[in-house]
């Protein structure tokens, strides 16, 4: 039996979510609300990332940031085989609090979206083979633990206060953040912020790489993935996340995460 293009896998922490993929999916742009830390194992693919537009070879750590807009493609016709940890800011900052314990408070991220270091990548995937393998054993959590913060301190650095967003910009995104479930309009959110329309879709789209629409996309399906973690009945789903049926969520959920969302409910029960 071929293996599955994308699979989630147990693992043996809470705040961590783990996926590996072999595909030819193309991703749109998305975003994702925890950091992402992977390596290719096969193929190469181009991606945009708020830090630039870069090209992943096999080897290659490849990183993101949480609410950080990216894409990603194939390079080559053969797709790409890569292992992905999904990791809870929760999680990361409790962590980061000891690796850079002089300076309490500051936000994280991580510095680069692609990293060509062999050392780096042969301990993402012992992080990956860690939080997987052995979910039920007694040890795991602890080398868990060990991998991931070893992995930080090589890659995390305080978050860049100078990647201003306007508040115009920031306050219509934080209503969004508030209630993504609300039909908002655009001349509702226009309003609200004192910019026009247009004004308001090209500050918006410049500063997080989405328009207003496409950002409430995002944040629904997000919202959807926690009510079905959470356990809320599939047929639910859809219209507590402002979708106007279960095949319109499905469709935009695979389009996004290259899986359905009945898939997707499998692999975290």
């Amino acid at each position: 039996m071929p293996p599955k293009p994308f699979q989630f896998l147990p693992t043996a922490l809470p705040g961590i979510d783990a996926m590996q993929a072999d595909s030819h999916f193309a991703f749109g742009r998305h975003m994702h609300l925890q950091f992402g830390l992977g390596v290719i194992d096969r193929g190469a693919q181009k991606s945009f990332s708020g830090r630039g537009t870069v090209e992943s070879l096999p080897g290659d750590t490849i990183t993101v940031n949480p609410g950080e807009v990216h894409d990603g493609k194939p390079l080559g016709d053969g797709g790409r085989a890569w292992r992905m940890l999904y990791l809870e800011p929760a999680l990361v900052a409790g962590l980061a609090a000891e690796v850079r314990p002089r300076t309490p408070g500051a936000g994280f991220e991580f510095h680069a979206p692609n990293l060509r270091d062999a050392r780096l990548a042969a301990q993402v995937r012992a992080l990956f083979a860690a939080a997987t393998r052995h979910p039920r054993h007694a040890a795991a959590p602890l080398q868990v633990e060990e991998c991931l913060l070893q992995i930080l301190a090589c890659l995390l650095r305080p978050a860049d206060k100078g990647r201003h967003i306007a508040a115009s910009v920031a306050n219509a995104r934080a209503m969004v953040d508030d209630d993504p479930t609300m039909a908002w309009s655009l001349a509702d959110l226009a309003r609200e912020v004192g910019l026009s329309r247009y004004q308001l879709v090209r500050q918006f789209a410049q500063a997080t790489g989405l328009t207003p629409h496409a950002y409430l996309v995002q944040r629904r399906l997000h919202h959807a993935r926690r009510l079905m973690r959470a356990g809320t009945p599939l047929a639910e789903v859809a219209a507590a996340s402002g979708f106007a049926d279960q095949s319109h969520l499905t469709r935009l959920f695979a389009r996004t995460f290259g899986t359905t969302p009945h898939a997707y409910l499998r692999a975290h029960r």
